[in-house]
């Protein structure tokens, strides 16, 4: 702890974010392949039910 004008602070060692990963790194899967000719699908993730549907403008949207 470092004592300054009588306020306490803790020092902690907190690592910088690593570097964001480049878009053209990331793994592309085209709509289709998720969702077929459905137009939508649930996602199982951490236990959690995710649904993922395909709007009428052509648009995705992720719900919990």
């Amino acid at each position: 702890m470092v004592l300054e004008n009588d306020y306490c602070f803790r020092v902690t060692n907190i690592k910088p974010p690593p570097p964001p990963v480049p878009a053209t790194a990331l793994k592309r899967v085209p709509s289709e392949t998720l969702l077929g000719t459905a137009k939508e699908m649930v996602i199982l993730h951490n236990g959690r039910e995710y649904r993922l549907r395909l709007t009428q403008n052509g648009k995705l949207i992720l719900t919990a």
